[in-house]
């Protein structure tokens, strides 16, 4: 258990939560509560289901806030999955004139955001004119109701929300609309509704011009954009994407024989005595490099702040060091993973380089130069089966069982399914 686990068990215990929530259907609990366990702070915030509390997972529950010092919680559906992106690349740029926005060096959603502003990035995607920077920052909600989900009951509760405190990572007011922006730099499977929904209702009682609410990820030179729509403003679920685009400010153009090119010259190096990958997403052993390239975390910092569990951390901070883009050491009797000299360099490359560093790292290893080989000569990716057999002839490291070997098949046939999506010309 991390430490919001504990707290929360603490707290659970002594106001007897679950059999209040089973008697009345919700249970209210201030800060002034939370505060003599843990500061509320980080004992509210789950921006993702991996990151609710080991009661809140086990119970269908959620916590969400209704006024400066008051939170509800009952089982609520707060999450929102995002939809799968299978579209191509915009290509924008900076204009000549400024010198201060360096697109290949984005730490943080405040610059990914100034980016896409002067890329005219966000004026495509909204297709709004003249726009300008407004609100941002913490503000209070005002008041509003709203119905959401209970997902015990099947049947929707009413909730009113006083005074409660939001933040907007930022918004922009055109001709036509007010666009506000929820912006991460790392890459999930869901989101907190609530991120785009209070401000939603706290600006819609203010103006009356339309309000777009857009959801910005930056990570690995790419800015995904998803608009949503609340198509019934009283309802916290009636959430539906409008639309999504993939933009950036790199030659992101790539093509098969940059791929071949690796395949023809690349090293094999002996597998490392460290468990073969199980981590079917690259893109999100790139986007893990990328956070940790701001700073060294332990396990618990790496769980908390991202999208993943516990298991979760251990297989893609594993991942990354099997291809050597990251180190773990123990520090004051804790581990922590660091970014890698090699993990740090290729960081500092721009996007087409930097692609190919990844496919060097993974092409390295026999096994996965075998997969890749086998497709370039078949014209399609092998099935898992085929992989396998490959496998058993590779001395891979600590895999004994055929289960085994089949689980860690799926890694390798996602990690060339992101390969040869790279090629886009």
């Amino acid at each position: 258990m991390n430490r919001n686990d504990e707290a929360w068990n603490e707290l659970f215990e002594q106001y007897d939560i679950l059999n209040e929530i089973d008697r009345y259907g919700v249970f209210e609990i201030t800060a002034k509560q939370i505060k003599a366990v843990r500061e509320p702070r980080l004992m509210t915030k789950f921006d993702h289901t991996s990151n609710l509390p080991k009661l809140f997972a086990d119970n269908k529950l959620s916590i969400l806030p209704i006024s400066r010092g008051n939170y509800i919680i009952s089982h609520f559906n707060t999450y929102h999955d995002f939809e799968p992106d299978n579209s191509s690349i915009i290509q924008a740029s900076l204009p000549s004139n400024i010198q201060s926005l360096d697109y290949r060096e984005i730490k943080s959603e405040t610059l990914a955001l100034n980016c896409a502003i002067a890329s005219g990035i966000i004026a495509d995607f909204t297709k709004d004119e003249n726009l300008i920077p407004t609100v941002s920052g913490r503000m209070s909600s005002g008041k509003f109701d709203f119905y959401i989900e209970n997902i015990n009951t099947n049947k929707k509760q009413h909730i009113n929300v006083i005074n409660s405190q939001i933040e907007i990572d930022a918004a922009y007011e055109g001709l036509k609309y007010l666009t506000l922006f929820e912006a991460k730099n790392d890459l999930s499977d869901d989101f907190l509704v609530r991120q785009l929904y209070y401000p939603y209702r706290t600006w819609g009682n203010k103006i009356t011009k339309d309000i777009k609410t857009i959801f910005l990820i930056y990570s690995n030179g790419i800015y995904r954009m998803y608009e949503y729509a609340f198509e019934t403003p009283y309802e916290y679920n009636s959430l539906a994407l409008v639309k999504q685009q993939k933009y950036s400010i790199e030659d992101t153009r790539i093509n098969i024989c940059d791929i071949q090119s690796i395949v023809n010259n690349v090293k094999i190096v002996d597998d490392p005595q460290i468990p073969f990958p199980q981590a079917n997403r690259f893109e999100r052993i790139i986007n893990l490099c990328e956070l940790l390239n701001n700073q060294d975390m332990d396990r618990n910092s790496v769980t908390e702040n991202y999208d993943f569990d516990v298991r979760q951390t251990n297989y893609y901070t594993d991942a990354a060091r099997y291809l050597g883009l990251l180190e773990k050491n123990r520090r004051n009797e804790m581990l922590v993973y660091s970014l890698s000299p090699l993990g740090k360099r290729i960081l500092k490359m721009d996007y087409k380089q930097r692609q190919l560093a990844f496919c060097k790292q993974i092409l390295s290893h026999k096994i996965f130069k075998d997969v890749l080989q086998l497709y370039l000569l078949r014209g399609k990716l092998p099935e898992r089966n085929d992989i396998v057999w490959l496998m058993k002839q590779t001395n891979l490291y600590n895999i004994q069982s055929d289960e085994t070997y089949f689980r860690r098949a799926s890694t390798i046939k996602s990690w060339m399914e992101w390969i040869v999506g790279l090629v886009n010309e």
